[in-house]
C-alpha cells in the first residue's frame, strides 16, 4: 500500500537515475534502499570502477550488438542501480535485510534473485520491464512487489 514517502522515495530515485553513466539513448535507472524512513543506500546503472563507460565510449555495445531489451543482460559494461546499491550495503557494512527497494524500473531476473538474497522484503517500481520471470521469483520468496503509481 502506498503511502506519502513512498512518494518521496521515488521521487529520489529519479534523481539517483540522473547520475548513471549509460550511454544518453538507454534507460537511466536509479534504485535506494530504505528501512525504518532512512535512505541506506543509492545506486545507478554504470559501468564499474575503473573501466570505461559507454557513454564515454561513445556508444552502448548493446546497441551495437543489436541485443533486445529484457535479453543477456550480461553483455552490457553497466552493473543495474539496484545490484549498486546493495553492493554499496556490502562495501559499507550496512544491513538491508528486512528492507524495502525503491526503484525506477521494474528488477531484472538478475536482480531479483540478488534482492531476494539480500533479503529485501519489499520492492517498489516505477516502470515496467519486459522480466516476467523476475516477477514470478519474487513471489515465490515472499517478496511484496508494487507498481508505483502516482
Amino acid at each position: 500500500m502506498m503511502n506519502k514517502w513512498d512518494k518521496r522515495f521515488m521521487e529520489l530515485t529519479e534523481t539517483v537515475a540522473g547520475w548513471s553513466s549509460c550511454y544518453q539513448e538507454n534507460r537511466h535507472v536509479g534504485a535506494i534502499i530504505v528501512k525504518d524512513k532512512h535512505v541506506l543506500t543509492t545506486g545507478y546503472n554504470g559501468a564499474p570502477a575503473g573501466i570505461k563507460s559507454c557513454t564515454e565510449r561513445g556508444e552502448c555495445l548493446r546497441r551495437k550488438l543489436n541485443i533486445p531489451s529484457g535479453t543477456m543482460q550480461e553483455t552490457c559494461y553497466a552493473v543495474h542501480a539496484e545490484q549498486n546499491a546493495i553492493v554499496q550495503a556490502a562495501r559499507l557494512g550496512v544491513n538491508v535485510n528486512g528492507a524495502t527497494l525503491y526503484c525506477t524500473h521494474q528488477p531484472c531476473v538478475i536482480c531479483a534473485k540478488i534482492i531476494i538474497n539480500a533479503g529485501i522484503k519489499r520492492v517498489v517500481y516505477k516502470h515496467g520491464y519486459p522480466d516476467e520471470f523476475s516477477l514470478a521469483l519474487f513471489a515465490d520468496a515472499g517478496v511484496s512487489v508494487e507498481k508505483f503509481e502516482d
